[in-house]
């Protein structure tokens, strides 16, 4: 049993937190093909052996000795027995090693290669979690940060791929850590937006403030973060002395948050 048919049965993955940088790496690197370094770092062994040495760095947890030696093994025998299957533990090795950029180039590759491949929700769920991973660090470290000029492309594009993964695949043994996945994507977007709002606020862009709130409640109606966005479009409505706007949201706020300062 291969090492990627373990972590299978387990299900679930630990996340990595470090974020790269997708444009400095790229550049560094030819999608598919290992560098000449890198394939001369691993000796000429039958490409069975080769495997071998792979799956055991992959459980003795070395994945960066396990990348070198599945990308030296793809590029001597990208046609050999074990070929799609290398790719997949090469996946999963680029993660585990925080390397998402390449990780995320490589899920690419396979499902433009391999679309129908028996474990095609796998990788669908790798590339979900490599789109987190290139994301992680600028969500911890937004709060406190006081500027918001960075998108969320790879969380939302992370979110795209749990819900492709659970529209196309709902028995899938990756299906439930997707959608709960999908509730904490959803749940930091919202923050997001809310903290952007009330930088917003302080800088008297009471407009923009509360286009920011309308937002969440628009996109995010299932969220913690929806009281919150009543109240900075209530703190925009109050500044600008609207008071239509106001009265409406304030309604709002009294039927599902009658316990909130604006309504007591």
């Amino acid at each position: 049993m291969t090492f990627y048919e373990k972590t299978k049965q387990i299900g679930i993955m630990k996340k990595s937190v470090r974020l790269i940088s997708a444009v400095t790496l790229t550049a560094l690197f030819t999608i598919g093909c290992s560098s000449k370094d890198d394939a001369d770092k691993v000796p000429d062994k039958a490409p069975v052996v080769l495997y071998e040495d792979a799956q055991q760095s992959l459980q003795a947890g070395n994945y960066g000795k396990a990348a070198e030696v599945l990308e030296a093994l793809d590029a001597r025998y990208p046609f050999g027995l074990h070929s799609e299957q290398v790719q997949l533990d090469l996946i999963y090795a680029y993660y585990k090693s925080d390397e998402s950029a390449q990780a995320l180039a490589n899920i690419d590759r396979f499902l433009r290669l391999s679309p129908t491949h028996k474990n095609i929700d796998y990788v669908y769920y790798m590339r979900g979690l490599t789109n987190m991973a290139m994301s992680e660090t600028f969500f911890h470290g937004l709060f406190g940060i006081d500027r918001f000029d960075r998108n969320t492309l790879h969380y939302q594009n992370a979110f795209m791929d749990f819900k492709r993964l659970l529209q196309r695949y709902p028995d899938s043994v990756y299906a439930a850590d997707a959608q709960a996945r999908m509730i904490g994507i959803k749940d930091s977007l919202a923050r997001y937006e809310i903290e952007v709002a009330k930088w917003y606020i302080k800088r008297d862009a009471y407009v923009a403030a509360i286009n920011r709130g309308k937002y969440v409640l628009e996109h995010f109606p299932d969220t913690a973060s929806t009281e919150q966005a009543l109240e900075v479009m209530l703190t925009g409505y109050t500044e600008l002395n609207v008071v239509e706007p106001k009265a409406r949201a304030l309604k709002v706020m009294k039927t599902n948050f009658p316990d909130n300062k604006w309504v007591r």
